[in-house]
């Protein structure tokens, strides 16, 4: 039985080049970046070439680039840093309500237990935070905003940019995840989001897992969430993950600038799968105009995202129902409630998220395996 992997929005394979590129960390350069001898600085002239590198992509100050262990610890620590770092200037706090739970969970936790107040903003049917929204939201005591790019359920695009150009005119900080963003919208240089921090994750973009970065505009200085050492310009303790480092500067130079994910590719393909997908009480779920090209997602009436995943399985297909942080989850998409998605119907979702090595045969296959899935799985 052939696999067919149609989840590269939960991860992407480690490019066989960037694997390359890691390879003599794992071996004859071990030293610690921040040991004295002459072991230890070569080990740092080459961690110090790999923040300019990634500032290069980015076009920022290499003081701006942090280096973290993913998506989850960039979007704790520009959440969790910043908003601490001004609570004597505010403690108002907003995002949307279809975030990532690395996001959503951040601010949950900072409403609960140290009083901060957060402001959810609602999303459209597809899936869109409109700018007014926001506009309406923002108070005096207000100090953060942080807003997904991409979402990674449904694959609506945010007008971000114009989030940031808000927050800009208020005087309040803004943040984005754009995990999913990178290597497969287009992308000039860090400024274009018009924020002060961005999170960013490697094994996104076929770099390697456990290795992240966060943009933080100079001279923004969140509170650390991890102590210990002075790492990361103070902002960040624990020793470098050199391999991992190496990776993501690796994918970054190869896969943002020119995104790896081909978009006219991508949504030639996708367009296909929802055209073939013609299924009676089979819904698309998102923007079918305003969504990163290589996703689609559908809910399916009277199935469950579990037995739906389970028998796309055994058929080799590799799919999800969204974030793959939540695998096995029984409760519904929370992307789905927000739209508006009744609960028995978001617990159905199917995510088809397609990558560089994806072909029309394999599209074409999983639509006739879909479906076939779909009528096995309502039988029962």
């Amino acid at each position: 039985m052939r696999t067919i992997y149609l989840d590269y929005n939960a991860t992407t394979p480690l490019d066989a080049q960037v694997r390359e590129a890691m390879l003599p960390f794992l071996g004859e350069i071990y030293g610690n970046p921040s040991s004295v001898h002459h072991i230890g600085r070569r080990a740092r002239a080459i961690l110090d070439d790999a923040r300019d590198r990634v500032a290069k992509v980015w076009s920022c100050k290499p003081s701006e680039v942090i280096f973290t262990s993913g998506g989850t610890e960039s979007n704790n620590l520009a959440i969790f840093g910043t908003a601490r770092a001004l609570r004597d200037k505010g403690r108002h706090l907003i995002t949307s309500t279809i975030e990532h739970h690395a996001v959503l969970h951040c601010f949950d936790y900072l409403e609960k237990k140290e009083g901060f107040q957060v402001t959810r903003l609602p999303v459209s049917s597809e899936g869109v935070i409109n700018p007014e929204d926001l506009k309406k939201a923002i108070r005096a005591d207000t100090t953060l905003v942080s807003l997904m790019a991409a979402n990674n359920e449904i694959g609506t695009i945010q007008a971000v940019a114009k989030f940031g150009e808000i927050c800009k005119e208020r005087g309040v900080l803004f943040h984005t995840d754009a995990v999913q963003w990178f290597g497969k919208e287009d992308f000039s240089n860090i400024n274009q989001f018009n924020a002060d921090l961005v999170s960013i994750c490697a094994h996104k973009f076929h770099g390697p897992k456990g290795a992240g970065a966060l943009y933080i505009k100079s001279p923004l200085h969140p509170d650390p969430i991890l102590f210990g050492g002075g790492h990361e310009n103070e902002r960040r303790a624990g020793t470098e993950n050199m391999t991992g480092i190496i990776g993501l500067a690796e994918a970054m130079e190869r896969f943002i600038l020119h995104p790896v994910f081909p978009k006219a590719k991508m949504l030639d393909l996708t367009t296909q799968l929802l055209a073939k997908i013609n299924i009676p009480s089979v819904s698309f779920q998102g923007s079918k105009t305003n969504r990163l090209a290589n996703t689609i997602s559908f809910t399916v009436e009277g199935c469950d995202s579990i037995t739906l995943l389970a028998g796309l399985d055994l058929q080799g297909v590799c799919a999800s129902s969204g974030s793959a942080c939540s695998a096995g989850s029984l409760e519904p998409s929370h992307v789905l409630s927000a739209l508006g998605v009744e609960k028995k119907l978001a617990n159905s979702l199917v995510r088809f998220s397609l990558g560089r090595e994806s072909t029309m045969e394999e599209v074409e296959a999983v639509a006739v395996i879909f479906e076939n899935v779909i009528k096995q799985a309502r039988r029962f």
